[in-house]
């Protein structure tokens, strides 16, 4: 019984593929949505490699579909001969309609962008979480790292207390 238990923590300890760290300081999430992402089989190996990186990559909404655009998943050395594998192309975002018409209507006319904030695993399928935000100024910016810093150090006073 002991065996099963640790198995399916280490399952879920390792869950999570990549995740884009930079989306939280140059942006503010606004909401979240869980998307699947269509892949290629070589694909599939790079992430169960984690050999992905989101942090260039956003979201596009096209012809009433979303679709990942900038993510570099690169390949592995024993992909197979007769694919060329293309690292950064773009892939179709599995969502419903319901969600979709949500994202259309907050990024055109609201102004919102989406970028992808993480991928992991869900049941051995690939999952994205794209985030509904919008950018930071500098100042925004500033303030937030100085709200990092008092939440730090207001911790560290109630620790020594």
């Amino acid at each position: 019984m002991a065996e099963k238990n640790s198995k399916k923590n280490k399952t879920q300890q390792n869950a999570t593929i990549a995740v884009n760290r930079q989306a939280k300081h140059e942006y503010f999430i606004e909401e979240r949505f869980e998307a699947g992402l269509v892949l290629e089989g070589w694909e599939v190996k790079s992430l169960r490699e984690g050999r992905v990186q989101l942090k260039e990559s956003y979201v596009v909404l096209k012809r009433g579909e979303a679709w990942l655009s900038g993510a570099h998943i690169s390949a592995l050395l024993s992909a197979s001969t007769h694919i060329k594998p293309d690292s950064i192309r773009h892939k179709k975002l599995l969502l419903n309609r319901h969600e979709l018409n949500k994202l259309i209507g907050s990024v055109e006319r609201k102004g919102y962008t989406l970028i992808p904030l993480s991928m992991y695993w869900k049941t051995g399928r690939a999952k994205l979480e794209i985030g509904l935000a919008k950018g930071k100024q500098l100042h925004d910016k500033r303030a937030t790292s100085k709200d990092r810093d008092w939440q730090r150090e207001k911790e560290r006073i109630m620790k020594k207390a």
